[in-house]
Formats: C-alpha cells, sequence, structure tokens
C-alpha cells in the first residue's frame, strides 16, 4: 500500500522523505515488521527519481532503522523505542488547540441521561453461569450454515457490486413473513417485512420516526433497560409502568403517551405472559390515543406449556403494532439480523430511515439466512433446541420447587430462556450472589430491571448457556449453601 509522503518544490528531495519515514517509525505509525514499498514505486507514487529514493532507503538501513529481507523487500526495523518526535513550536501550538476542551464539539445534554447498554456480561472465572439472553452455539449447524454462506457468495459473484434495498433481501423477507404466518399466526406479506441489525435496531428506528424530543414514552417495568436506553437517546420522556400477573397494568398508563413497549408473549424479565383481556384493553386504550405500540416478540420460538397467546399485531385492526423478533436468540446475536413488520403507515418512513441511517444490511448475510430458513435448517434448528432448553428449564424448575423451595418462588415461565425466581424474606439479591460467587455459581438479581425500587428480591436464571448437568451441579451446591445465606440475614 502507498505511505502517506508529501514533498514539496525540487529543494532536499531526498532529506523530505528521509525526515518524513524517519518520523513515521520513531513515533510508531510505520510499526516494525511492515513492509515498505519498494524504491521504484515509491518514485513513481512521489514523482522523483529513483536515485533519491534509493539514498533514503540506503541512509536508514545504515542507521538501522531499515533492514531487508532478500526477495522479500525493505521492512521496518522491529524493537525501536517510540519517542515522540519534537514538533516545531507552530505545530505544537495547532496540536494544542486541537486537544483543548471545545465548547463546540459537545453532545447533545439528552446523552447525559441516556444509561449505558451493555450485553449479558459473562461473570469470569465461574463454570456455572445462569446469564440472561445468551444462547448454546454448540449445537448451531455450523456445517449447514457454511453451505448456506457458499451459496450466497456463489449468488453474489454473478451479480454487480450495488447498494441494495434498505428494507433487506427479497428472498429473506420471504422467509420470515412465512415463518410469522406459520409460527406466530402474524399475517404479512414479503413486502411488509423490514430486515434491521437486531431488534434494538429496529426500537431505534421506530422510536426515531415517531417520537418528537418531549414525547412520553411507556416502558414495563421491571423491563428491558435496552429499550429505555433507546427511548431516552430520542429525547423522550419515558414512564416506567408497573406490571401484574396479567402483564403490563394498562389503567396505569400515562394518558398522553405517544409509545408503549411490551413484550407480550413473555413479559421480560419476569416471563409471565401478557392475558387476553390485558392485550384487548392496550389495543382499545392504543386507539383512542393513536399511539404506536412496540410488540416485542423474544422467545416467542421457545414455548414449553400452554396454548400460544394471539400477539398483538394479528389482534390489530387499526394499524398501531410494530411487531418485532430477532434471530439474537434462535441462531446466535453475532448475526446481527432482526425484523419488524410495521404498521403500513409506518413503512416507507422506517425504509427511508433504515437507508439514511447506514443503506442496508449485508445481503450476504441475508441470503445465507434466507436459505437456511427456506431449505428448512432453521425449523430443524429450533426444534433440536426446544429440547435441549425444554430439559434444563425442567431441571431448573425441579430444584427451585423442590429442595430450594424453601427460599425461591419460580415465577413459571410458558416460553424462554431465562426464568426468574423471587427471595422469600429476609434473603437479599447481594447476600445470595455474593455467596454463591464464592461456589465459583454466577446468579444475577432482579434490580438491574426495574427503573423504581425493585418489590421483592429475585433473581434471573438463564438456562440459554449452561447445560443441564451444569445446572444440576450448581443448584445441588446452592441449595447446600442457602442455610448458611440465611443465617447470615
Amino acid at each position: 500500500m502507498e505511505i502517506h509522503l508529501s514533498v514539496e518544490g525540487r529543494h532536499d528531495l531526498a532529506g523530505q522523505i528521509y525526515r518524513q519515514l524517519r518520523a513515521g517509525i520513531i513515533e510508531g505509525r510505520l510499526a516494525g515488521g511492515s513492509r515498505l514499498p519498494s524504491t521504484r514505486d515509491l518514485a513513481l507514487q512521489l514523482g522523483v527519481s529513483r536515485k533519491t529514493t534509493l539514498d533514503v532507503f540506503e541512509r536508514l538501513l545504515a542507521e538501522g532503522f531499515l533492514h531487508t529481507r532478500p526477495g522479500s523487500g525493505t521492512f521496518v526495523a522491529g524493537g525501536l523505542q517510540r519517542l515522540p518526535a519534537e514538533k516545531p513550536a507552530h505545530a505544537r501550538a495547532a496540536h494544542e488547540a486541537k486537544t483543548a476542551p471545545s465548547s463546540s464539539a459537545r453532545a447533545q445534554p439528552v446523552w447525559h441521561t441516556v444509561p449505558e447498554v451493555l450485553g449479558p456480561q459473562p461473570t469470569p472465572g465461574t463454570p456455572y453461569d445462569f446469564i440472561g439472553g445468551v444462547t448454546d452455539k454448540s449445537h448451531f449447524p455450523f456445517d449447514v450454515w457454511r453451505r448456506c454462506v457458499n451459496h450466497a457468495l456463489r449468488v453474489q459473484s454473478r451479480g454487480r457490486g450495488t447498494y441494495r434495498d434498505a428494507a433487506g433481501e427479497q428472498e429473506l423477507r420471504l422467509a420470515i413473513s412465512r415463518y410469522l404466518a406459520f409460527n406466530r399466526a402474524v399475517a404479512s406479506n414479503w413486502e411488509d417485512v423490514i430486515v434491521t441489525q437486531g431488534a434494538q435496531h429496529a426500537l431505534d428506528l421506530i422510536a426515531r420516526v415517531t417520537l418528537r424530543p418531549g414525547d412520553i414514552a411507556a416502558i414495563e417495568d421491571p423491563g428491558y433497560p435496552p429499550a429505555r436506553a433507546c427511548l431516552t437517546a430520542v429525547g423522550a420522556k419515558v414512564a416506567a409502568v408497573p406490571v401484574d400477573a396479567e402483564g403490563l397494568v394498562v389503567s396505569k398508563l400515562p394518558s398522553h403517551a405517544r409509545l408503549v413497549y411490551v413484550t407480550p408473549s413473555h413479559q421480560f424479565p419476569l416471563g409471565m405472559p401478557m392475558s387476553l383481556a390485558r392485550r384487548v384493553e392496550l389495543l382499545e386504550w392504543a386507539q383512542q390515543r393513536d399511539a404506536v405500540i412496540i410488540e416485542d416478540d423474544y422467545d416467542c420460538e421457545y414455548r414449553f406449556e400452554g396454548r400460544p397467546m394471539e400477539p398483538l399485531k394479528s389482534l390489530d385492526r387499526t394499524g398501531l403494532v410494530a411487531y418485532v423478533g430477532t434471530f439474537s436468540k434462535t441462531i446466535f446475536p453475532e448475526l446481527r439480523v432482526g425484523y419488524m413488520v410495521p404498521p403500513a403507515s409506518l413503512f416507507e418512513t422506517l425504509r427511508k430511515a433504515r437507508q439514511i441511517g447506514d443503506w442496508h444490511g449485508c445481503s450476504l448475510t441475508q441470503t445465507a439466512l434466507s436459505s437456511f430458513m427456506l431449505n428448512g435448517d432453521f425449523a430443524r434448528h429450533l426444534k433440536r433446541m426446544h429440547k435441549l432448553y425444554a430439559a434444563r428449564r425442567a431441571s431448573l424448575l425441579a430444584h427451585l420447587q423442590g429442595d430450594l423451595a424453601r427460599w425461591f418462588v419460580p415465577i413459571v415461565p410458558t416460553a424462554g430462556i431465562h426464568l426468574a425466581a423471587l427471595l422469600k424474606a429476609p434473603l437479599t439479591e447481594a447476600a445470595v450472589i455474593e455467596a454463591a460467587r464464592a461456589e465459583s455459581i454466577a446468579l444475577h438479581g432482579l434490580a438491574p430491571f426495574y427503573v423504581r425500587a425493585t418489590p421483592q428480591p429475585g433473581l434471573v436464571f438463564g438456562y440459554g448457556g449452561i447445560e443441564a448437568g451444569q445446572i444440576e451441579t450448581a443448584l445441588a451446591t446452592l441449595a447446600k449453601l442457602m442455610p448458611r445465606v440465611e443465617s447470615r440475614t
């Protein structure tokens, strides 16, 4: 690759090139082992004679800044001490001016109120980690996926290098619409689907096109912290609305809310589904106010008991529900593919917002995923994972309702890859988590998911990333540990 060097005029050309190369090596911009262009190529790049560049290289070789490998080229010497080169006075002044605090280059004040969003972070040094939100990649059919990617590469090799539809590849949108119609009773054509970089991207797009700074947006409490951060970032006033055994308490919604974010199929993080009566009540509330509902249908693929509830989207008759889903829990988060089926009135605006933001997602990944779905491999993968997760869930519940029932009250979910369990008084989250950590068991509290004070302490047990055998070992250890924790509180 070319090195950025510049020469001015025709005076002392070798000296100019020498000083710039030497400074680059001393300051570390040209790292040890970096291969330099040939003297011929460098001369052509700079418009000087080859003798000039030969003289520069010979001087740097003699001083130990460069070395040659016969038949390979000229390289920057390794092991050199990196010392900042002394800047001329005018250069130092310019640098100080650039690094001085600036009154103009500042973020908007709202960003000081946006909470930091961190994905699930495994606890180092703990072989038994019940972290939520992670999946088990060890059972993913990577050989099948590799064939899908190879197919996508062949497809792309036959096309021209052009920008694609911001709403996503047609084949993937078709596969998603078929999947939603069959598995979730969400009737949609492929033209109704927008592919996103995960569910969080969909939330951001919807919030940006529907909310103005100062608008009220309602979320569940407890709820999904990244959704709260997203709504705060667009300048909305976020109202935390309590949930009960039937889901979001609609009567507690602010009357002037412009948007409501809910997880009706599997309330996050408590796990109970929203009752049908409450779903109808929410839809009626939104219709009276022309408010947008974001229905995050995460984890809906893994249902273990009970009849599936009608999604809000399938009950919506007035075009107010934006249905959001992701492949982060069914495949793995690194894939960064999600989707939404928005109200028809918002579709073109959301497509435009997607295009303005990053034009479109990776067409190679989307083409591979469409093959994975349309060939039936996705359904087969879900069936395998459903069986594995069901065994882990059963093991977890057996302990929580058995030898741990003295201290825990599990909220039995009908779906998902995590469950919540409340702690009986006088136990505290911190005490249980700390004691378990001493036994190499990582537990995670409910408190971070609440905006207001936690009504009752509890834990979230994720079982997507821990094997059934590990669950057995960890919870048997926890059962022996809990009497000591109880005696200390």
